[in-house]
């Protein structure tokens, strides 16, 4: 089910949250499947219990889990854990164009950068030459 890498230089639940987000995303793990116990699972992995509590934890947190008392952790719905795991992602890439736009990274460049990810056709991305809502700054 997982393998771990004790090479690795992040803990060890955050490799167990990696490799159980990747089984939930690619459909390894269905919507509603009980998860294994975390006694099991531990055993399993050759790691400590708590190390896998703090993984479902995380998991749950992210909305990829959902507990019910007294019968385990289950696999949410897809439609919950994408969306969460859609606006995870769409937090992270506005703080990086943040952080690119301070360090001088031109936006046109963003935009190629999207469009050889994207692989398509992408003309209606602004370009450095169009004024932005809340570029900040005077545009000359």
């Amino acid at each position: 089910m997982i393998l771990l890498d004790y090479r690795d230089k992040r803990p060890i639940y955050e490799q167990v949250v990696e490799k159980l987000e990747r089984l939930i995303a690619s459909g390894g793990l269905e919507p509603l499947t009980k998860m294994p116990s975390v006694r099991s699972l531990a055993v399993e992995l050759s790691v400590n219990p708590n190390t896998v509590q703090r993984a479902y934890t995380q998991l749950e947190q992210d909305g990829y889990l959902y507990t019910v008392s007294g019968r385990g952790s289950f696999v949410t719905a897809e439609s919950e854990w994408k969306n969460n795991r859609q606006n995870k992602v769409l937090t992270e890439w506005e703080e990086m164009t943040r952080q690119a736009r301070e360090t001088g990274l031109a936006q046109e460049t963003l935009a190629e950068s999207l469009r050889r990810i994207y692989g398509e056709n992408m003309d209606n991305l602004p370009t450095d030459d169009t004024e932005n809502v809340g570029k900040g700054g005077s545009h000359d």
